[in-house]
């Protein structure tokens, strides 16, 4: 069997949120790394992550099949962790959740890789009226056609440092006395950041059975207004929860949607709407963070590293005895 250190991964996203982390956890297993990104002059900080030549930004678009095909050339795994949480222009979800993944997975086969591994997103579902979720699981089966082995990664949402979520709620803390609540009582299942980026470089050195998805959701099931909650706390500020309903959600954000980088959008009202969290069938199968011998990371202990942020005097915010 081939040693870490004398493999090639190539890996698209990987200047995201996620992909840093990824990057990191890779670097240390070492292998040797090729950053497939549509901006390789702004991947530099991703350099610094491993020794010298270990990590190497070319330019890549899953949009481009052309490009792909050089980026995957000679790799041995792949992963593609690219998704995008608003359409604009020609980044649709088609265009990069489908076509873009199936692209990935095609020149992965060809290019003889023996791995690949895909980032989805719990809520994936043919049948959804999400836009977005739709084509998540129109991506999915993509790529297992063109890729039977490949390894489908839906994690809820995802918290850490440089998070969407937790960050923003928290930002919208700082400069508002009401925050809306929407989906009160959807449940979701936050899982780290560090915890997602394990279970891709587990999952990329073959701990993962080939062909199957697994659901990634950490220790708390907790639905949006005591996500909201947490956040009130740990920026030590008094907002008021003020519930939304749908209807007016969505009104609000076909006008929000329109901006260059969209606070919310319609779509994204929808996915609120629905339950965010580890099917029972995936908890059976052993289809979880469990199968990769990883002890969730509780919020409790990662919050407070850098939701303070959003408080009123940062850091210095006078501690409760």
């Amino acid at each position: 069997m081939t040693k870490a250190n004398e493999q090639l991964v190539t890996i698209f996203g990987a200047d995201g949120f996620v992909g840093t982390q990824a990057v990191q956890e890779l670097a240390q297993a070492g292998y040797r790394i090729r950053v497939a990104t549509r901006r390789p002059d702004l991947s530099g900080h991703l350099r610094v992550l491993g020794s010298v030549g270990q990590i190497l930004p070319i330019q890549a678009n899953v949009r481009n099949m052309e490009s792909v095909e050089h980026a995957v050339k000679g790799a041995t795994i792949v992963i593609n962790l690219v998704g995008i949480k608003s359409q604009s222009g020609k980044q649709t979800f088609e265009n990069v959740h489908i076509k873009g993944a199936e692209n990935v997975a095609i020149a992965a086969k060809n290019a003889g890789a023996q791995t690949l591994v895909h980032m989805s997103a719990l809520g994936a579902d043919k049948d959804s009226k999400s836009i977005s979720s739709r084509s998540k699981a129109l991506g999915e089966e993509a790529v297992l056609k063109a890729f039977p082995k490949a390894v489908i990664l839906r994690p809820s949402i995802i918290f850490g440092i440089d998070d969407s979520f937790f960050n923003m709620f928290g930002a919208l803390s700082a400069i508002s006395p009401i925050l809306p609540l929407i989906g009160k009582d959807s449940l979701f299942q936050p899982i780290y950041v560090g915890d997602v980026a394990k279970v891709i470089s587990l999952a990329a050195s073959g701990k993962a059975r080939q062909g199957k998805i697994y659901e990634l959701g950490g220790n708390d099931v907790e639905n949006m207004k005591q996500l909201l909650q947490r956040v009130i706390t740990e920026t030590k500020r008094k907002n008021i929860l003020l519930p939304v309903p749908f209807w007016l959600a969505k009104v609000k954000a076909f006008f929000l949607q329109i901006l260059p980088s969209p606070l919310l959008t319609v779509d994204q009202v929808v996915q609120l709407g629905n339950d965010n969290i580890v099917s029972k069938e995936a908890i059976k199968q052993k289809r979880t963070l469990s199968a990769f011998g990883i002890k969730p990371t509780s919020m409790d202990i990662i919050l407070p590293t850098y939701m303070w942020r959003f408080r009123e005097h940062g850091q210095f915010e006078k501690q409760e005895a």
